[in-house]
Formats: C-alpha cells, sequence, structure tokens
C-alpha cells in the first residue's frame, strides 16, 4: 500500500481508533469533514485537520471527538426522549445537562478525555465572546446551567470563558436549583434518574409550564386498564365469596356462561366468507401500513415520508468562525455600491418608528400640565380659563417581527445579497427601537432528494410517498438575541453550496410555530421569495401542486387564527396569489425600500393609510 503524503493522516488513523475504543463501537465510522461535527447511525463527523496540523485543530478535533464518543456509550437515545420536555427553553437546558452528564461519568475512568474536551470548551468559549460579556442576560442560561452541573459532578474548574459564564448564572442557579443540583451525584450513572431530576432542575429555574406531559404518570388508556383490571379482581374476590357462600348459584351462573360462549362460537362459525373477507379489508383500510401520520396542522391530507434527516440548526453550526467572518466581509464589500442607500431607508424607517414610539398629547384638559402654548390667550384675555394637558404612552414597544428569508438556488447572486443586507438592516434599526427581530432562512439539505429519497427507493418506491427531501431550516438570528452577537451570521447566505431546494408551506408552519410562543402583544412575520415552492424529488412522485397546495392551507391556517399579521415579498414573482398581504418587486435593488416601507406602514395606527402605503386591498 503506497503511503500518504499528507502528514495528518497517522493523526487522523490514531484518533479514528481511540474514539472507536472511547465510544465502545468498533464498526463506527469516524470521517473529519467541514460540516457540523455530529453522529448520524454509525458515522461520526468531526472537525477537519490539515495538513499542518495547528494545535488548534488537533485539540478541537480530540475534544470533539471525546465529548460525542462518551454521548454514544453513555446516551441512550430512547430514555432521553421519554423524558425530554416539549418547550424550547427547557428542551436547551435538558440537552446541556444531559451532555454533561455523559461527559462526566467519561471523565471518572478516563481524565485525559476530560482534558481534551476542557480544551474545546475553551476554544469555543473564546470564539463566542464568553469572557467579555458583562451581564447573565447576554450569556446563555442553558449553556451555564451545562457548565455548572458539570462542574459540580466533577470538581473540575472550567476554561476561563466557560467559568466567566457559569460565574454570571451562578447564583441565580443555585437560588433556584441548589437543592436539586446537590443529588446530581446520586443520580449520574442512571440516566432516567437524571432525566428526573433535569426536569425538576428546568421546573425550579421557572420552565416548568415547558415541561409537557410527566412521563411516569401512567398514559389515560393504561390508567383505565388498571381500573378495569382492578375492577376485575374485586369482582373476582366477591365472587369468590359468593361460591364459598351458595356453591349451587355458582354452578347454575357457570353453566350459563358456558351455554352463552357456545352460541356466541355458533354465531361466529355461521359468517360467511365474503363478510370475513370485508372485515379483512376494512381493517386494513382503517390502518394503512405504509403511510406517516398527518405532519402538518394546516392540512391532514399533507405527507412527509420521512423526517429523519429535517433538522433546525444555527447558523453558526453550519460554518467556523472564522468562514463567517470571511462571507460576512465578502458580503460587505457586494453591497458596499448600496451602502448610501440603504443607510438612507435604515434612517427613515428609524424616525417612523420612534414617532411612533414618541409620547402624545391630549389638549384642553381641565387637569394636567399647563399648556404654555395657550398662555398667549391668556395674557390676551385674562378671563379665558387656562387650558392643561396630559402626556399619554403609546402600545409600540410590545412587538416581535420575524423575517422568513427563502435560502434556495434560484434566489443566488445578487437577490440573496439585498435579502441578507435588509436583514441586517432591519435587525438593527428594530433593535434600537426595542423591537424584537427573528432572522429565519429555509432550503433542503440536498438538490433532487436526499435520504428521505434514497430510504423510499430502498423501501420499493411506494406510491406518493409526500415530500422526498431533507428539509434545512436555518437560525440566522433568535428573537432574544443581541445583533452584536450574530451579525457575522448572515454571511452564511454567501456559502457556496448552501442554497438548495424551497419547501415553503412548511417552512412557513416552522416559522409560525416559533412566533407564536412568542410572549409580545404583536407578533408579524414577513416572507421574502422568489418563486413558489419547488422540490424535484417531491412533484416527480406526487401531484403537480402537491407543494403549493400545502402553502396555501399554511397561509389560510395562519390568517384564519389570526395570532400573527402575515405579509410577503415577492422578487421577481407574483406572490399576490398566495398572499392576502403581499407586493411584487421586479429588480433585486427594490426590496430594501419595499422592507422599509412595509414595516413602517405596519406601525401606522391608521388601517386605511396603512393599506394605502402597503398598497394592499382587503379582501371582500
Amino acid at each position: 500500500m503506497k503511503k500518504s503524503d499528507n502528514p495528518a493522516d497517522p493523526f487522523k488513523k490514531a484518533l479514528s481508533e481511540a474514539t472507536r475504543a472511547l465510544a465502545d463501537d468498533r464498526d463506527l465510522n469516524v470521517t473529519f469533514s467541514a460540516d457540523p461535527s455530529g453522529v448520524a447511525g454509525d458515522t461520526m463527523r468531526l472537525p477537519q485537520v490539515s495538513r499542518r496540523m495547528g494545535r488548534d485543530e488537533v485539540l478541537q478535533a480530540r475534544g470533539t471527538a471525546d465529548a460525542l464518543a462518551m454521548r454514544m456509550r453513555h446516551h441512550d437515545a430512547a430514555t432521553h426522549a421519554r423524558f425530554a420536555p416539549a418547550g424550547p427553553m427547557a428542551r436547551e437546558l435538558y440537552e446541556a445537562m444531559e451532555t454533561a452528564r455523559c461527559e462526566a461519568l467519561g471523565a471518572r475512568d478516563m481524565p485525559g478525555a476530560l482534558s481534551n474536551i476542557d480544551a474545546r470548551i475553551g476554544a469555543d468559549a473564546d470564539k463566542k465572546g464568553y469572557g467579555q460579556i458583562k451581564a447573565p442576560a447576554d450569556a446563555p442560561l442553558a449553556v451555564a446551567a451545562g457548565y455548572i452541573l458539570r462542574q459540580a459532578a466533577t470538581g473540575r474548574a472550567l476554561p476561563a470563558g466557560a467559568q466567566h459564564v457559569a460565574d454570571l448564572w451562578r447564583p441565580f442557579v443555585e437560588q433556584q436549583a441548589g437543592g436539586s443540583l446537590s443529588h446530581v451525584d446520586e443520580v449520574l450513572g442512571d440516566q432516567a434518574a437524571f432525566a428526573r431530576l433535569s426536569r425538576q432542575v428546568i421546573s425550579d429555574l421557572g420552565y416548568g409550564d415547558q415541561l409537557g406531559d410527566d412521563p411516569d404518570l401512567p398514559d389515560e388508556d393504561d390508567a383505565d386498564e388498571n381500573a378495569e383490571q382492578d375492577e376485575e379482581a374485586g369482582d373476582n374476590q366477591s365472587r369468590d365469596q359468593d361460591d364459598s357462600e351458595d356453591s349451587d348459584a355458582s354452578a347454575e351462573r357457570s353453566q350459563e356462561q358456558q351455554q352463552d360462549e357456545r352460541q356466541a362460537q355458533v354465531s361466529m362459525d355461521d359468517q360467511s366468507d365474503d363478510e370475513a373477507a370485508d372485515e379483512a379489508e376494512m381493517s386494513e383500510a382503517d390502518t394503512p401500513p405504509d403511510l406517516p401520520p398527518p405532519v402538518s396542522d394546516a392540512s391532514a391530507d399533507y405527507r412527509v415520508f420521512s423526517q429523519g434527516w429535517d433538522e433546525e440548526i444555527r447558523a453558526e453550526d453550519l460554518a467556523e468562525p472564522a468562514e463567517l467572518e470571511r462571507l460576512r466581509a465578502y458580503l460587505d464589500k457586494q453591497l458596499e455600491p448600496l451602502r448610501g442607500a440603504v443607510s438612507r431607508l435604515a434612517n427613515k424607517l428609524q424616525r417612523r418608528l420612534q414617532a411612533q414610539q414618541n409620547r402624545s398629547w391630549e389638549f384642553d384638559k381641565e387637569e394636567g400640565v399647563l399648556d404654555a402654548g395657550r398662555l398667549a390667550r391668556v395674557v390676551a384675555n385674562p378671563t379665558t380659563p387656562l387650558s392643561f394637558k396630559i402626556e399619554k404612552d403609546t402600545e409600540f414597544r410590545d412587538t416581535v417581527v420575524t423575517l422568513l428569508i427563502d435560502n434556495s438556488g434560484s434566489m443566488r447572486g445578487r437577490p440573496i445579497s439585498i435579502a441578507a443586507i435588509c436583514a441586517d438592516v432591519l435587525a438593527r434599526t428594530l433593535e434600537r427601537c426595542s423591537v424584537k427581530v427573528e432572522i429565519l432562512g429555509f432550503t433542503t439539505r440536498a438538490w433532487k432528494g436526499g435520504q428521505s429519497r434514497e430510504a423510499w427507493l430502498q423501501a420499493g418506491r411506494p406510491a406518493q410517498p409526500g415530500r422526498l427531501n431533507d428539509l434545512r431550516h436555518i437560525i440566522y438570528k433568535p428573537a432574544d438575541a443581541p445583533w452584536r452577537r450574530v451579525r457575522p451570521n448572515l454571511g452564511l447566505m454567501m456559502k457556496e453550496g448552501l442554497l438548495k431546494e424551497n419547501i415553503d408551506g412548511e417552512a412557513l408552519e416552522w416559522a409560525h410555530r416559533r412566533l407564536v410562543r412568542r410572549t409580545e402583544a404583536r407578533k408579524i412575520l414577513m416572507v421574502i421569495s422568489d418563486g413558489a415552492p419547488v422540490d424535484d424529488s417531491t412533484l416527480s412522485v406526487n401531484p403537480a401542486n402537491y407543494l403549493e397546495k400545502h402553502l396555501r392551507d399554511v397561509i389560510a391556517m395562519v390568517e384564519k387564527r389570526r395570532m400573527v399579521e402575515l405579509l410577503a415579498i415577492g422578487i421577481g414573482h407574483d406572490v399576490t396569489r398566495y398572499y392576502q398581504h403581499a407586493v411584487t418587486i421586479t429588480d433585486a435593488d427594490q426590496l430594501a425600500g419595499a422592507i422599509t416601507e412595509q414595516l413602517a406602514a405596519l406601525f401606522d395606527a391608521d388601517p386605511r393609510k396603512r393599506a394605502r402605503v402597503l398598497g394592499m386591498a382587503r379582501r371582500a
């Protein structure tokens, strides 16, 4: 065999063997890739190691490998899923604590592995700027809780940046959940017991409403069955007592029961073969084995062949920080000619929104603040009564805006650049005006079908399988994240190979679910798209309007529920045939102005003025 010329290959081979041993899985396939690290099936992806084998690269690869291997060794997916909370924040806390548990268990036997993980945690904390955070609100609670639990279970000091985050949240966590955390060592080796403790900690931290149903409580069907069994046992005991008192009556009842059973058997034997065949066909029709259950709240007819390869992922997990910074710099360079126009639009939007925030006055009141503007009348005519004014507040601040951006291949080039810079402008401007904004993107993980299509082919190509591609829903900016922390993320839209196909209906339903969970009184969802939903793999084996119909069903559901204000901007494509409130632009250069005008008009109090500015007519 020819010897490899890559000096990193011996290291990769040694790390792969050590990882298999640590994970206790001889068949584990270890790969090194620029894609996000993780485990899928029997394959583990680790960070790429270049030929130069820099120290940071080696530490990142070793720490990631040890962390993932410990999770494979000590983690049971079924137990984890059984106790998993329903709400997003509770789920983040639950995941962080389970990761800390697996790493702490591994550290008992292999402290060297924990040193590798410490190096990785320290590098990640430095990249995310945890050491410079001043207030707990700027640090993620789930990350801090994982750090605190890990430190309590191992007794090891954390890297500097991680230690800083843990110390910021420690007073709150220990005050609220210190009693529960004191029992960590007792349940560390029992995943189910630890999951129960994690749920208690989540409740102590104030997120008990996101836990969902208690997995230890029996289901209603099980409770009914147990009640019936108890009742039957009671009846049996009663019958035993009756038998001892009156054996003749018991014998008579037994004879009657046997006669009824014989009659029932004769009746069943008399059924015709045709009736039995009909019942069998009805039973099969009632429970089709090959069709998955409905996955959409908007349409019970919409189906997905498999959701096993779908992903909801943060933008920073799809590229290294250095690459995001490079892509962001490229985006800024591409849009340099528009900077002046965009700045003017941002200032215009901010002035209009701040004008809505400014307090207004009610004049000619009998009490309040003296209206100095009316004093001239009093001087001219002393008999004129004094005029007062009262200041009142507007209800503007309690608002959240979600921007859902089509990340399909047809958006490649100038359209996606303009969409990214407008998202940048909106996030910064609305944040200055105390309006929270969330930026989401949607695409697929593969062209013309991914793992879902492969599974469908292996299953024998069943008819009308539903959606046949793997979704990729991207979180560029969570609503609660400060803009300064996620600014580079929008550069990800410039990454080659990211933009693929678009399944708008499921993306819109996903964004809507995220938005309705928010506590703000007013919720606005803006969609930016350049075309109808298109996925070649899905449309090749389903009706031609399959994805379009689902999009219409989701839009109808959102508008009917009236929990979210929905509007859309179509780039070179008429989206008014889908959305009730929509405009279409023919040139991507108009996008910045269209977004600014629409959002500014949304905050006008007069609905007639709002409709006039937006150029929209309500449906009859």
